[in-house]
């Protein structure tokens, strides 16, 4: 966006997108509207916006610029950093970060699987259905994202104290 302020064209590699939603809701001025957008992570609004000036033969840009959801969450699961900053126990009003995998089921490890786990090795879990999963501790702490990996749970990113 730098560049482009100082009027210089910088080069966008073509990449595949989806638009799963676009709609005008509200005409702002004679050729300025709002829209609302829901699409796959990768794609720039600012270009979107350019390509329907394209195809409408009379340019398009951008002027603004309110994300409402990424990942799943939306506005009402936000809180102002100035209020983290005040706040006496900022880790209160801050989510935990296995809410950022609510997608994928919970997983509770064997007391005798998880020093393995903690230590970076795979646990055997025969029967384990392919898929990545929320991974806790028996204490209910949270220890990881893992991946089934041929009846065995590997870990993907670690979350553990240490």
């Amino acid at each position: 966006y730098e560049l482009a302020r100082k009027g210089r064209e910088v080069e966008r590699p073509a990449r595949l997108v989806a638009i799963k939603s676009l709609e005008i809701l509200e005409q702002q001025g004679e050729d300025l509207y709002a829209i609302r957008v829901r699409c796959t992570k990768g794609t720039y609004i600012r270009t979107l916006c350019h390509d329907i000036g394209q195809a409408l033969g009379c340019g398009g840009c951008m002027s603004s610029l309110r994300r409402t959801m990424a990942a799943g969450f939306t506005l009402k699961d936000a809180v102002p950093l100035e209020e983290v900053l005040a706040a006496e126990e900022p880790q209160r009003l801050l989510m935990p970060v296995d809410a950022y995998f609510r997608d994928r089921p919970a997983l509770t490890v064997p007391l005798s699987g998880e020093k393995p786990l903690r230590n970076g090795a795979k646990i055997p879990m025969p029967g384990l259905a392919p898929g990545e999963y929320r991974v806790y501790a028996q204490s209910g702490e949270f220890l990881a994202l893992g991946r089934e990996e041929t009846g065995q749970l590997a870990t993907v990113k670690s979350f553990f104290e240490v």
